[in-house]
């Protein structure tokens, strides 16, 4: 009995590996086991893809947000408006929470351009592929963006009155140009930058070839100015079919007979300027004629801040264009700037103006309609250097040289030939205080005061208030178009500094120096042109 009671589990134990056996050979013999088993390869395979999937996409995600980052920061800083590119990227990282990874950052800029390129590269840490040996990716970044004005175009309003000839004025303006004009190409580049100055004094000169291409009256052609209406400084532009009007060839004050000069000279500090070292110089691209330029300059008359603001200004008005592809042509102009001036809606131009003067709006002087065209009464005899004045109330003409009157002009039964001279003619070689003088004072015996008749009848002015009204109405016109306006009172008065900071684009566009502060306010001035923020 009890040999049989503990034999019995005996042989149960013995008997369950060969049970265990018989049935996992029947179960690897069974196909729905085969199938389970691949089930469970395919699921680790699957299990491993979807994991670097996983890592992938986290990379991805992370590297699209430094990519991203990094094109808006090279994107802001290569904006002109902003001064320090360098910070502006260091800025947008840092507020990202990126600033770690920021690798480079390289920036080249000049006058009107700006570069920025930059790179980034962070580490990503993997969470499934680090079982394959794989523990981390970098995601790299790189941007580059441009910023670039096609075009700079420069006036210089400089005031050459006479004034500039007092305590080294012309001489010290002359050093601090040159070198602006230094600045300004040496910072610059090639072929993106024009610059016309824009000499002024009672009027503004014109060079015979910028000249002829404005419908002006035919009087003369002894000097180029043109007598702007009150209206037209309201406007930046200047138009090739309007009839513009004149100025007469002619001096107010001196004593000066030019006739019996050997050889024959014009009256000396004409209203209109006669000498080509002070006329406008218009869209040049080459600092050595500039400069050339600069150093001929000459001070003599009146101030006329008004006339040089309109020139000025109109010489970076797109309506100036036709009449530059025109000088192009006649190979006055260097063809580079055949699209110039640039419209002002064109955001890759930049307008500048730079005003100087030393003094303050002047009276600007003008002949009367009567004594602009057509004969006077004044006959010359060139050969014996003789005037012959008629009076017709007495229908005989008066002889200078001999304090006599005959019944024909010396030279018709004389030596040589008497001629009847324009008023154009007339007032070119002899000032009108020296007309008045010579020839009607002596014998002057008609109604009224010989004065109002030959000399305050001959012309008329434009008064300094309604001068700096002008000044007022083209500076705000061109400051309208987006025109960067600099001014510069060099020494002067109280009152043209305040016409200077009115129109100035701000006060930070005002310089008031003296001496040789003029330099400083140029540099400072070519420091700031590639800081300026385009508006267009």
């Amino acid at each position: 009995m009890n040999v049989r009671e503990n034999t019995q589990p005996m042989k149960q134990a013995a008997t369950r590996p060969a049970f265990l056996f018989r049935h996992a050979r029947a179960f690897t013999r069974d196909e729905d086991g085969a199938l389970v088993i691949f089930g469970v390869y395919v699921f680790l395979i699957i299990l491993m893809v979807a994991g670097i999937g996983v890592d992938l996409m986290h990379f991805e995600r992370n590297r699209a947000h430094l990519q991203y980052t990094l094109d808006r920061a090279v994107l802001a800083a290569a904006d002109l408006d902003n001064e320090d590119a360098h910070a502006v990227v260091t800025d947008y990282f840092q507020k990202a929470g990126l600033e770690e990874y920021l690798s480079s950052v390289t920036i080249n800029e000049g006058e009107g351009f700006r570069s920025v390129s930059a790179t980034a590269a962070a580490e990503v840490r993997t969470q499934f592929m680090h079982m394959t040996g794989i523990d981390s990716l970098m995601a790299p970044a790189a941007s580059s963006a441009e910023e670039r004005v096609d075009g700079i175009e420069i006036s210089l309003v400089l005031d050459v009155s006479g004034s500039m000839g007092w305590n080294n004025r012309l001489p010290n303006l002359q050093i601090a140009a040159r070198d602006f004009i230094d600045q300004m190409f040496e910072n610059t580049e090639e072929g993106k930058l024009s610059i016309s100055i824009i000499p002024y004094a009672t009027q503004v000169s014109a060079p015979q070839e910028l000249f002829d291409e404005f419908n002006v009256s035919q009087e003369h052609n002894y000097s180029r100015c043109i007598n702007f209406e009150n209206s037209e400084f309201s406007d930046t532009s200047m138009s090739t079919g309007f009839p513009y009007e004149r100025t007469m060839h002619f001096n107010v004050f001196h004593y000066f007979e030019g006739r019996d000069q050997t050889p024959q000279q014009l009256v000396p500090v004409p209203v209109c300027e006669a000498a080509a070292a002070n006329e406008i110089m218009v869209l040049e691209n080459d600092p050595v004629v500039l400069k050339a330029f600069i150093n001929n300059l000459v001070a003599n008359g009146n101030t006329s801040i008004d006339i040089g603001m309109k020139w000025g200004t109109a010489l970076i008005d797109p309506d100036m264009n036709p009449v530059i592809q025109s000088m192009i042509a006649g190979g006055f102009v260097d063809p580079t700037f055949g699209t110039r001036p640039h419209a002002y809606d064109n955001t890759d131009a930049l307008k500048v103006i730079v005003l100087m003067t030393d003094g303050e709006n002047t009276d600007q002087y003008f002949l009367e309609d009567t004594y602009r065209t057509g004969d006077s009464d004044v006959w010359w005899n060139e050969e014996e250097q003789r005037y012959s004045i008629y009076d017709a109330d007495r229908d005989e003409y008066y002889w200078p040289e001999d304090d006599d009157w005959e019944h024909h002009p010396f030279g018709d039964d004389e030596d040589g030939d008497a001629v009847r001279l324009a008023y154009s003619e007339l007032w070119a070689f002899t000032s009108v205080a020296e007309n008045l003088r010579e020839n009607y004072q002596p014998w002057w015996e008609g109604p009224g005061s010989i004065w109002n008749t030959w000399y305050w009848g001959v012309f008329d002015s434009v008064p300094a208030a309604t001068k700096n009204t002008r000044t007022e109405a083209i500076c705000d016109a061109a400051k309208s178009q987006q025109v960067i306006v600099f001014a510069i009172g060099f020494e002067a008065p109280a009152a043209g500094q305040a016409i200077l900071a009115n129109c100035a684009s701000s006060p930070s566009h005002f310089f008031d120096v003296d001496g040789l502060e003029i330099a400083d306010a140029f540099a400072a001035i070519a420091s700031s042109i590639r800081k300026l923020r385009l508006t267009q």
